[in-house]
C-alpha cells in the first residue's frame, strides 16, 4: 500500500489548474486506487479485510483457467477500483483532514505498476 498524495498534489501544484478535477488511474487489473486515512493501522487492516471478504481460493474460475495464484487479487482490485476523482479548490486537492490517496497492490507478487494522473479545469 502507497501514499500518492504529496506526488498527486506535486502534480497538481505544477498544472497551475487553480479549479477542477484531477482523475488518477491503476494500469493494471490487480491493484487499485482510493482514499483512506493513511496509518499504520488501517495500513494493515485494508488487506486483512479484504483477504477475509475475498480469500486466496483456488476455486476461483480465474484459477481453474490460468493456475496463477491471483484469482483473489483480480476480485479484491475490481471491487476498491481502479480510479479516484478528486475535486480541486485553489489549485489544491479537496481532501478531508484524514483522508490520503492510497494505491493498493492486490497481487501475489510485486509489480511495476503505471499510475495516470489527469487533470482538467481551469
Amino acid at each position: 500500500m502507497h501514499d500518492l498524495t504529496d506526488k498527486v498534489n506535486a502534480i497538481v501544484e505544477n498544472s497551475g489548474i487553480q479549479t477542477g478535477m484531477v482523475h488518477v488511474f491503476n494500469i493494471g487489473s490487480t491493484a487499485s486506487i482510493g482514499t483512506i486515512e493513511f496509518e499504520p493501522g488501517l495500513e494493515r487492516d485494508l488487506p486483512e479485510l479484504l483477504n477475509k471478504l475475498i480469500p486466496p481460493s483456488r476455486d476461483y474460475g480465474h484459477e481453474q483457467t490460468w493456475h496463477d495464484g491471483n484469482g483473489h487479487s483480480h476480485l479484491q482490485a475490481t471491487w476498491l477500483g481502479p480510479s479516484l476523482t478528486v475535486p480541486l479548490k485553489n489549485g489544491r486537492l479537496e481532501l478531508g483532514t484524514w483522508q490520503q490517496i492510497f494505491h493498493l497492490e492486490c497481487d501475489v507478487k510485486p509489480r511495476r505498476r503505471k499510475i495516470v494522473v489527469t487533470i482538467y479545469g481551469e
